[in-house]
């Protein structure tokens, strides 16, 4: 990824030159800049480019922006240290996001709930495994999805690092669902990083534990260093803070939650508390936050599989804000989109799975399933080569062991499938012409 320019810096009670004024005003400009500013909150290199056919010094521009930037901003002074006094706007674009987020995040849309309440346990398993995949695979997990989703489904033993951490995430994702209402303290946090990082770090001793030097340095795939981390000696204080921060003690200045459990994650980023793990612990930590404020629908949303679609944008809204005295706009900005895309998947998603499910339901209702064995014949549709576990089964659907077993059982005995011995493993196959027992 190449490295964000570094914007202009105005001089000290800059106001704004006579010459630009006169320009945006003579030119009609005014408006299209605010319409600019409005809905993109453009960082430099952005606003430059945009700038292009304006026949004006960008750089003055920019300045003059800049200068409306601080009217309307506010300031975080996160912590009495240097370098952590933050600024946030909230521009028109953010503002209707949010907006559409609270009245979605809550769990209905327009008055009626957006999961069906018996799907519900179905969809949080399967949503938890790609937010635990695509987090995974955002620091370096290489597997594919369908290898992963087995893995889980299965529950078997990881083969490698990345299957690992794939493991170790969806284990992390459920714990904080579990545990939403807990207060972040410093044991929370060593223990979602433990969870989280277990048998995937180069050196296990860091597991679960506060990086004791600095010799941590942010790189990009050419070792080229983006970021270097606050001195490990004032951790404790900025951790300190973080913790008052994370439970909304001591706040003077209402932000909102969506925007506050972006600025946690972007914090565990900056502060960078450990060796490793730190993007896999942040992502986490946003997620428990907006749990514990109500957002109950994020449970059922994997933002960092919207975020894996184009992963150097999210590395720039980092650099963005580092770069430009701090403004968290831009990871703030760039983080409500992602939030607005996976909410949008999800409603495709249940969409296309309440039309699907009508679709199989009329065509096996004939057989006397019930919709989890519709969905696994579905399965055995799409490959033949497909089996299933008891344990595979009840992980997938969220019930018990024994109506696990008595679905396949079923199933066996109408047919469709038959029971092999792998070792101690019993495996469910389609039989050979199970399509003819359901005569398709």
């Amino acid at each position: 990824m190449k490295r964000p320019e570094i914007p202009p810096t105005q001089p000290d009670f800059y106001q704004p030159t006579s010459q630009v004024i006169d320009f945006l005003l003579k030119e009609n400009r005014l408006e299209d800049l605010y319409k600019i500013e409005r809905d993109n909150y453009p960082y430099w290199e952005e606003l430059k480019y945009r700038l292009k056919k304006w026949d004006f010094p960008s750089t003055d521009i920019w300045l003059f922006l800049k200068r409306q930037r601080q009217f309307s901003r506010q300031v975080l002074l996160f912590s009495k240290h240097p370098g952590f006094t933050f600024f946030l706007s909230v521009p028109g674009l953010i503002q209707k996001f949010l907006h559409e987020l609270d009245m979605n995040l809550g769990g209905f849309l327009e008055g009626r709930t957006i999961i069906p309440t018996e799907d519900k346990n179905r969809y949080l398993i399967s949503s938890i495994m790609e937010e635990a995949i695509s987090s995974s695979q955002l620091e370096g997990a290489a597997t594919t999805r369908k290898v992963a989703r087995e893995m889980l489904e299965k529950q078997r033993t990881p083969k490698n690092r990345s299957e690992r951490m794939i493991f170790n995430n969806f284990k992390t994702m459920s714990w904080i669902v579990e545990n939403k209402n807990v207060r972040l303290t410093s044991e929370v946090l060593l223990h979602l990083h433990r969870l989280m990082t277990d048998n995937t770090l180069d050196d296990s001793n860091t597991e679960g534990k506060y990086r004791t030097n600095n010799e941590v340095r942010v790189m990009d795939e050419t070792n080229e260093v983006f970021y270097i981390p606050p001195d490990f000696d004032i951790l404790p204080n900025l951790l300190n803070d973080f913790f008052s921060f994370a439970n909304d003690e001591n706040d003077t200045e209402f932000i909102h939650p969506i925007i506050k459990g972006i600025i946690l994650h972007f914090l565990i980023g900056y502060i960078h508390p450990f060796v490793d793990g730190n993007g896999r612990t942040a992502r986490a930590i946003f997620y428990w936050y907006l749990l514990k404020k109500g957002y109950w629908l994020i449970e059922y949303m994997s933002v960092s599989r919207v975020i894996l679609r184009a992963p150097a944008q999210y590395a720039r809204a980092y650099l963005h804000t580092e770069y430009d005295e701090n403004d968290l706009t831009y990871f703030a900005l760039y983080n409500i989109k992602a939030l607005h895309i996976a909410l949008e998947d999800l409603k495709k998603y249940i969409h296309y799975k309440t039309e699907e499910r009508k679709k199989i339901t009329a065509l096996l209702k004939f057989g006397n399933f019930n919709e989890r064995q519709v969905i696994l014949i579905k399965d055995l549709l799409q490959s033949t080569d497909t089996s299933f576990t008891v344990k595979q089964v009840e992980t997938r659907f969220g019930i018990s062991n024994q109506t696990a077993r008595t679905d396949l059982l079923d199933l066996q005995s109408k047919e469709i499938v038959h029971l092999k011995m792998s070792g101690n493993k019993a495996l469910f196959f389609a039989t050979d012409d199970f399509e003819k027992k359901l005569r398709l």
